[in-house]
């Protein structure tokens, strides 16, 4: 949990660290207020698996760095008690240690601040610690030299030697900047935070060390802090409001005291969030937009705030809504870019470490390219090789017949990114493309977005996801469980990942599961496809804006 109480005494006292700066401020008032009611809640298998490889990634870092230096560093006990823990880092802080890992920070009971960081760095040039923090995300992203205005800070994470890098990106990650900040407030309160008022965070690929300064985010932090802490002791109400994190939220289908959950809440009110989900509800509100029927009424100018797309949609989708309409038709025809060979691709990956499996669909025929070596594995360089050569084949024997060709995925982000990765990271191998051959394919015609075309064409008040659209189009899971995150539960049952021995009934489990992916996307294209026959279509079952634009 992101904040506790402590036991015996004062009731007020309760601590947080970081995690809680992000995120849903009335989950955290839950988590606080009534712990007892999370006994025995299973832990989401997808937070788990991140967690468990978040764990894996800062043991290797620390490993390589420690094993470069043994004599520069300390490392402090993780198996020692908490307050142990925090009396070892500040010894070892006090002895001016140039390298610590594993610090941990007393707790502060009058603040409520708890937190260590991976590492703590003592400023060569200034004296006090510097935080650096070891994440399982990726912070940059590579790129060609080029002239800008601003250009990250980043350090040999062997070294420290902070200078402007022209070869990298910045990710914004405000989850990390927030807890350099929590960081630097705990170090400044015993006179053991750099003057140089920057922190560092080592990414996913372990390559550099990005600096953040850390002075312009103070300010930000204090009132988030201020607010977070005072929700964790009950000082400050909270009502639910949909986000992305709801998902996954064990409150969402839980009640306290007899009272309805998050999501009978939100129903009950017709919270606007249930229509503009995160920050569009927050601007909303801010307009004196209250409830999904407050929108639905909307008159007069759009809101000058207002980042969201088109304000007119927002006020169409809260009518939809009400109306019961799952989407709502943008054009007057619906049209998806067809061809006379039609192949359809869903990829299945496992966290970072790799796709081990591509599926496709060609003529009603379902072909997996797989391995069930556990990622990361060489062999996953086969099955992509595999996967590469055969649809080219396909492709090519199209052109050879004179017919045309496309492959349909449903949200390319994914599948273009391990279309990449694999390419680069298998180059030279049997089949494998290199990386001009893949973006010459995804930057052409024949390779379409189903998602693009849903989100061009349709307002979707319920979502836009594959299991939100194609059961409108008349497609139904196999399994009642089928997404992503149970997907990768189920992959480490598949492969043995946990040490166990490999499941046969997981890895058929994944199959279907991938099977329906790509039949799922064909049927969709087909309902958006009125020119096909077809038994129903787009156009004749969704309404038109026109439907709403005078109000339900």
């Amino acid at each position: 949990m992101a904040g506790d109480r402590s036991t015996g005494g004062d009731a007020s006292i309760a601590f947080i660290d970081a995690r809680a700066l992000i995120g849903c401020r009335h989950r955290l008032h839950r988590n606080a207020t009534h712990p007892q009611l999370l006994t025995g809640v299973v832990e989401d298998a997808g937070v788990r698996q991140r967690r468990e490889a978040a764990t894996a990634h800062r043991n290797k870092v620390r490993d390589a760095l420690v094993g470069a230096d043994p004599d520069g560093w300390v490392v402090i006990d993780p198996g020692l008690r908490a307050t142990e823990r925090a009396e070892a880092t500040m010894r070892a802080c006090v002895a001016g240690a140039q390298h610590i890992w594993g610090g941990l920070l007393p707790q502060e009971p009058d603040t409520g601040r708890r937190g260590g960081s991976e590492i703590l760095l003592r400023d060569p040039d200034r004296g006090g610690y510097i935080p650096v923090i070891v994440v399982n995300h990726k912070v940059t992203d590579p790129r060609k030299p080029e002239p800008a205005d601003f250009h990250p800070t980043t350090s040999d994470p062997y070294r420290w030697d902070p200078r402007p890098d022209p070869y990298r990106k910045l990710r914004q990650q405000p989850r990390d900047q927030q807890r350099l900040a929590h960081l630097y407030r705990m170090l400044q309160r015993h006179g053991l935070a750099s003057p140089a008022l920057v922190g560092g965070v080592i990414g996913y690929h372990f390559d550099r060390i990005l600096v953040h300064d850390l002075g312009p985010l103070l300010a930000d932090y204090d009132l988030r802090y201020a607010d977070r802490i005072a929700v964790v002791r009950n000082e400050l109400p909270t009502v639910p409001s949909k986000v992305p994190e709801c998902r996954q939220c064990p409150w969402w289908s839980r009640g306290v005291d007899g009272g309805p959950s998050c999501e009978g809440w939100l129903v009950e009110h017709r919270d606007v969030s249930l229509v503009a989900p995160g920050s569009r509800a927050e601007v909303l509100r801010g307009h004196g937009v209250q409830t999904i029927d407050d929108l639905a009424a909307w008159v007069g100018d759009d809101p000058e705030d207002w980042q969201h797309g088109p304000f007119d949609e927002a006020v169409v989708t809260a009518r939809a809504w009400l109306a019961g309409a799952p989407l709502v038709r943008r054009v007057d025809r619906v049209r998806v870019r067809r061809a006379d060979v039609e192949v359809d691709v869903d990829l299945e990956s496992f966290q970072e470490y790799g796709a081990y499996l591509w599926g496709t669909l060609l003529d009603g025929v379902y072909r997996p390219f797989v391995t069930w070596d556990p990622l990361p594995t060489e062999d996953e360089g086969r099955s992509f090789g595999e996967f590469w050569i055969w649809l080219m084949t396909v492709r090519a024997e199209a052109a050879t017949a004179g017919k045309t060709f496309a492959a349909y995925c449903y949200s390319r982000t994914a599948e273009d990114k391990w279309l990449y990765e694999s390419a680069r990271r298998f180059a030279g191998r049997p089949g494998v493309p290199t990386v001009e051959q893949v973006r010459a394919f995804v930057d052409g015609p024949e390779w379409v977005d189903m998602f693009q075309a849903v989100s061009d064409q349709f307002i979707c008040p319920n979502g836009k996801g594959l299991k939100k659209i194609a059961p409108v189009a008349g497609f139904a899971w196999r399994d009642p469980e089928a997404g992503g995150e149970a997907s990768m539960s189920w992959y480490r049952q598949a492969v043995g990942y946990d040490g166990g021995e490999p499941d046969a009934t997981q890895r058929t489990r994944l199959l279907e599961y991938n099977e329906d992916d790509v039949r799922a996307t064909m049927v969709l294209r087909e309902w958006m496809s009125p020119d096909r026959p077809v038994a129903h279509c787009a156009d004749l079952e969704v309404p038109g804006l026109a439907d709403f634009r005078a109000g339900v």
